[in-house]
């Protein structure tokens, strides 16, 4: 499986929101911090509902939360 070309803002948002440590952020999105920290590293993709909570955690636009980039076109 090759890795997802979706990015995030993850790491920033919980800076930006008082230092927020992961096993915060995953406790209010329901999930172990292990998946979270696999989310923000880029290694998976979280499903669609996940990555919603994420955004509303931080009360921010999805798209202010994860990236994908416009595709090549040739």
């Amino acid at each position: 499986m090759k890795p997802t070309k979706v990015t995030n803002s993850i790491r920033a948002l919980r800076f930006a929101h008082g230092e927020m440590k992961q096993a915060d952020l995953a406790a209010a999105i329901g999930v172990t911090r292990q998946t979270l920290i696999a989310i923000e590293q880029g290694r998976y993709s979280p499903s669609l509902e996940m990555a919603f909570r994420i955004a509303r955690v931080f009360k921010v636009p999805l798209e202010e939360v994860f990236q994908y980039p416009e595709e090549e076109t040739t």
